[in-house]
């Protein structure tokens, strides 16, 4: 029998390119989305890739009983679940925080009582390095402190980690949460990649559309900072990387005792500015990106990479996609959008 995991947001960015690798090693993706933030013609794409048409149902986690129907449909064969589902620009969090809180924490505490009623132990959670605020030491391991969030987006990401260990306490559960740091770029198929609605709300989608001449210029935000070319820096992950790390974490977690909580870091260990990342871009797609250095922004970290080295150890996971492949990676996915 394959092993199904349901997978909550599994149409959005990262969720999509996580079926994807679910697929690809045995599993039986079950997917539910609202499609609040995602297209259901990502299934036609996945389909694409993988040959096969995952499982999937459009749902509201903030009902419990359709959340309910979901886990009593499927007859106690989902083995695991891997949580996406989440409304997740720091901005729209600063102007609709209430929007935000009852969203990002009803669906978590739905499904954790779904999940102790219909006894399905393992879940994977995605979390945020933005946990960790303005770092006191870099990289910064799951050791560092929990900073204040800058954001209600962030601050949901804090209290929903704080209600999984708590709930892991109290309930025979086995969590993982994965503490992402930059992922970027695109399937190597250039079927899928991250779609963006209005302006880009990350550095990389600004970079690619820029080159293609969509936007005029890229929007430096200092280069004041204390950093070897005063532009900030970031860990920067491809994706499928960190689309692959979700499946080492189940397999983790499933083996774990019941009760348990563990975190990771998911990054590179390596921090790229803004500046490199555009040089990177420029010499791998012989492509200019015109820029211009404007005021800092506030709320902007200075700094911020991985101590990747527990997920290395505990979870046999390291990155093996460079930053060269990861911005061609997203070059060829805005260029496979232009030609929709």
């Amino acid at each position: 029998m394959a092993k199904k995991v349901l997978v909550t947001g599994g149409l959005g960015y990262i969720g999509s390119h996580t079926v994807i690798e679910l697929m690809n090693q045995g599993y039986e993706p079950l997917i539910i989305d609202n499609l609040s933030n995602s297209e259901v013609s990502v299934l036609d794409r996945i389909e694409k890739i993988t040959g096969k048409r995952p499982e999937f149902q459009q749902i509201e986690m903030r009902d419990k009983e359709q959340l309910q129907e979901v886990f009593w449909s499927n007859n106690n064969q989902i083995v695991g679940v891997i949580h996406f589902a989440a409304v997740l620009l720091v901005g729209e969090s600063v102007e609709q925080p209430l929007h935000y809180y009852f969203n990002n924490l009803t669906s978590t505490i739905n499904l954790l009582e779904c999940m102790n009623e219909f006894d399905v132990k393992p879940i994977v959670f995605s979390s945020s390095c933005t946990v960790y605020g303005n770092p006191d030491q870099l990289p910064v391991s799951e050791n560092a402190p929990i900073k204040a969030a800058v954001s209600p987006y962030g601050n949901t990401k804090k209290v929903c980690e704080d209600i999984l260990k708590d709930a892991s306490v109290a309930h025979p559960i086995k969590v993982v949460s994965l503490r992402y740091f930059n992922p970027i770029g695109a399937h190597k198929s250039a079927l899928l990649g991250e779609f963006q609605s209005g302006p880009p709300h990350h550095l990389v989608p600004f970079i690619t559309e820029t080159a293609t001449g969509k936007r005029a210029k890229l929007n430096i935000f200092g280069d004041d900072w204390n950093t070897a070319d005063g532009t900030c820096v970031r860990d920067y992950i491809h994706v499928s990387d960190v689309a692959e790390a979700h499946i080492n974490a189940m397999e983790y977690a499933i083996k774990q005792d019941d009760n348990s909580f563990n975190v990771f870091n998911i990054g590179s260990g390596n921090g790229y500015s803004v500046l490199e990342m555009v040089k990177s871009f420029e010499k791998t797609t012989g492509k200019q990106v015109p820029y211009q250095i404007v005021a800092r922004r506030p709320g902007d970290v200075e700094a911020v990479y991985a101590d990747n080295t527990k997920a290395i150890k505990e979870l046999n996971f390291k990155t093996k996609r460079g930053i060269d492949e990861m911005l061609k990676s997203a070059w060829d996915w805005e260029q496979a959008l232009a030609k929709q």
